[in-house]
């Protein structure tokens, strides 16, 4: 007797300390809980990554736009260059800077479809992308300058409107097509493709580009060699010097030019 009295009185005070302890300790309740009765595991369910070409879908006027079976005409054909062309690009682009080959590919292809339309070259349109994020759709500048070919979406809104708003800056397919038009106004502005460049970096009040244009240019020399079979490094610098550079030579002298041809026709570089 004397020691059931004893062991009931160890476990009184045992059970008050604890209760004691929970009141103060609402946390190792809850842990004591868990491991004692623990609550049935949910079934993971599986999370599907979105589609590439999802996160791509360009704006429906844009789509209607190249989506477009009117057949080729010879220029086209030449500006639009063959298949294996735009994998020889697609390949060099996605190894230099170091973007997935598919997403590489849609870029290519936006840009080749877009250059038919508006009638200017893929390349060069490639080399601005290039050397403006390195094909970083959602690259931003301090100044506001957005997506692959840092359109200053604030500036230029209202060509953004038929696509859904400033919003679409950052959708690539938009980004695109409205950059190579601003690039087209300026090079026909200009008159020359240097001086095109010059007002896209926003430079043309200045003595000189700082070099903006000599990369671009140099870039798009170097995806011109890859179009057409030759081998070209992928680990060239992509940035020149900092030292501005004026620029003075023509469009004639550095090999590259445009011209603004009707509609039906083609402005090559």
């Amino acid at each position: 007797m004397t020691t059931a009295q004893h062991t009931l009185t160890v476990f009184g005070i045992s059970a008050l300390a604890l209760i004691a302890l929970l009141m103060f300790r609402p946390d190792l309740g809850k842990q004591l809980t868990h491991s004692l009765f623990p609550l049935p595991m949910a079934e993971a369910q599986a999370v599907e990554a979105p589609a590439l070409s999802a996160l791509m879908e360009a704006p429906a006027s844009v789509q209607t736009a190249a989506a477009s079976e009117a057949p080729l005409s010879k220029e086209e054909k030449a500006l639009l260059g063959t298949q294996k062309q735009q994998q020889w690009v697609t390949n060099w682009l996605s190894k230099r800077y170091r973007v997935a080959n598919d997403a590489t590919n849609m870029l290519v292809s936006t840009a080749y479809l877009t250059a038919r339309e508006i009638k200017l070259d893929p390349l060069l349109i490639l080399a601005v992308m290039a050397i403006e994020s390195g094909l970083n759709p959602f690259a931003e500048s301090p100044v506001g300058a957005q997506g692959l070919m840092q359109v200053m979406s604030k500036v230029h809104h209202e060509r953004f409107q038929e696509m859904g708003g400033v919003q679409a800056a950052l959708n690539p397919v938009a980004n695109i097509r409205v950059g190579s038009l601003i690039l087209k106004d300026y090079v026909t502005r200009g008159g020359s493709v240097e001086a095109g460049l010059k007002t896209y970096v926003g430079a043309a009040n200045f003595a000189t580009d700082s070099g903006y244009g000599s990369r671009v240019l140099a870039e798009y020399r170097r995806l011109k060699q890859v179009s057409a079979g030759q081998r070209v490094p992928t680990t060239t610098p992509v940035m020149a010097s900092n030292t501005p550079a004026p620029v003075k030579a023509p469009a004639a002298e550095s090999g590259i030019t445009i011209k603004v041809l009707p509609h039906n026709e083609i402005a090559g570089l």
